[in-house]
């Protein structure tokens, strides 16, 4: 679902870790931008795609090396604004006429300031403080501008730190704008839209007004069904699905035994009672927990839940009849990973929980309404519909469920204990006001008993882990600081009230080195 109403941004991919965070910033400033790696565009994609500005991004390689990663000529002779990254910026010195060169002991990894040299409408709100921290992770150096380029910027080990040649609005940055660590690099790039003449007119409004137009138009009067989770992505695009064809659409609910507590409940309530939405309840749960009786090992326990899920869909999706399509809650991060210069793996890593391979085993074709959002867009949408900000706001729940909270052999048991924790501890972290200012929290169970004194007997029982970390995107994390006052009021209240558990531990792990999840 390619977007053709907006004036497109294209943002080049050359390999860099963070490319995705520069659409982030454009997208946050209500502008329309993809992605697309080096050597997927040349001069017909160009034409195609008609951008209204572009950027280069950072990447890996030396732009000196024979057989570098190149943006085609045509991009320079658009005759629409041109921004590089790092990288980028070399490429673009190198292609122009300037010079890059390696050493010279001008390379710069981590914080550096930059002093201003000059006016450039690119800096408005720079500067305004003094030099401006940047983020560099840079090797190579531009050693000479390209004809028709002046320095509008410079760091220690940068003389070129940002440069621009005005006139044909071409401009380049030896940093990374798009970090945490360059504190005003958004509005450098909110800049660069307004000098493109980019109106901000990418809102969730106008999105889901597309969206349901292109749904109907793909879909005509088919059939759809849906693998509903629970979760934020699959539970919006059933919402945004449903709102464009009513009826049509049927949503598969495969509860599995290894769901929170309630769960199933709410999900079933919401959809079917709220939405008024079809909706047929797949009460597998002796299937799953019977295949996965005496099972310890993590990446065993993933698989049997991973085929189990597909065939029980398959079984009751056949029952829809004449379907022909099937809905997946496919995310733009997925589409970069699967279309990049050197592959990736998100698709796959997904597999389990957004039913990948089911397209081809069942002979339907993909109805994919997120494919073009992030997770944040994704939860804007949602407020858009009107979905409960109860489920727009959920923490990520893996797609093993709790099978990868429960280190070691499954029981019902266990289960049962660590569904009853993990409700005592989400509702202590909602108490305390703390619920959205953590990226996920939950309750793991441990493959040990310990011995513990309750009044005047014996106890021998489960310890469980409490865990709750921060994050911006779940590559990386670091454990959320609650007080110890918290921390003890929790752990009294899961002994309590849990039968079961007499030990209760907060791991404090950072990712990396460790996981977010324990399995």
């Amino acid at each position: 679902m390619t977007d053709t109403s907006h004036t497109r941004l294209l943002i080049i991919d050359f390999g860099s870790q963070v490319t995705q965070l520069i659409a982030r910033r454009l997208r946050e400033a209500n502008t329309y931008c993809e992605i697309h790696p080096y050597n997927k565009v040349d001069a017909g994609f160009l034409r195609r795609f008609n951008p209204g500005a572009v950027i280069l991004s950072g990447g890996p390689a030396s732009v000196i090396d024979e057989g570098s990663p190149r943006p085609p000529k045509e991009v320079f002779s658009l005759g629409v604004p041109v921004l590089g990254i790092c990288y980028g910026q070399q490429v673009m010195m190198q292609m122009l006429g300037g010079k890059v060169e390696s050493g010279h002991g001008t390379a710069e990894f981590g914080r550096a300031y930059v002093t201003p040299k000059g006016n450039l409408p690119l800096l408005d709100g720079w500067f305004e403080d003094g030099d401006e921290q940047v983020w560099m992770s840079h090797g190579d150096h531009v050693s000479a501008i390209a004809p028709g380029f002046e320095v509008f910027g410079t760091s220690p080990n940068a003389p070129y730190a940002i440069i621009a040649d005005t006139s044909r609005h071409f401009y380049a940055v030896q940093f990374h704008p798009e970090v945490h660590h360059t504190p005003n690099g958004a509005r450098l790039y909110q800049n660069f839209i307004k000098l493109a003449g980019f109106t901000g007119d990418w809102t969730m409004g106008a999105y889901r007004e597309e969206a349901i137009q292109k749904i109907r138009a793909q879909v005509g009067t088919a059939k759809v069904i849906c693998g509903l989770s629970g979760g934020v992505d699959s539970s919006v695009a059933a919402v945004l699905i449903h709102e464009a064809i009513g009826d049509q659409l049927t949503c598969v609910f495969v509860d599995n035994g290894l769901l929170r507590q309630n769960e199933a409940e709410e999900v079933v309530e919401m959809f079917r009672d709220h939405y008024n939405m079809p909706l047929i309840h797949a009460d597998e749960r002796a299937l799953f927990l019977g295949e996965l009786d005496g099972v310890s090992d993590p990446e065993t326990k993933r698989k049997i839940i991973g085929k189990l899920f597909i065939d029980v869909f398959q079984k009751h999706a056949a029952g829809v009849g004449g379907a022909e399509f099937l809905a997946q809650g496919t995310l733009y991060p997925d589409v970069i990973e699967s279309v990049s210069f050197s592959g990736g793996p998100s698709v796959t890593i997904k597999s389990h929980h957004n039913v990948g391979g089911l397209p081809e085993k069942m002979g339907l074709k993909l109805v994919e309404p997120l494919r073009e959002l992030f997770k944040d867009e994704v939860r804007a949408l949602g407020r858009e519909l009107g979905l409960p900000a109860s489920f727009i706001g959920r923490h990520p729940f893996p797609g093993p469920g709790l099978a990868i909270r429960c280190p070691g052999e499954i029981t019902r048991e266990k289960l049962e204990v660590l569904r009853k924790a993990d409700a005592v501890y989400i509702d202590q972290i909602r108490k305390h006001g703390l619920y959205d200012e953590i990226w996920q929290a939950f309750v793991a169970i441990l493959p040990v008993r310990t011995v513990g004194v309750m009044g005047d007997g014996r106890t021998y029982d489960f310890a469980c882990a409490l865990r709750a970390v921060t994050s911006v995107d779940g590559m990386t994390a670091d454990y959320y600081p609650f007080t110890h006052e918290f921390l003890g009021e929790t752990a009294t209240r899961i002994i309590n009230e849990i039968d079961g558990i007499n030990r209760v531990t907060y791991d404090i792990t950072s990712k990396p080195p460790g996981t977010i999840e324990w399995e």
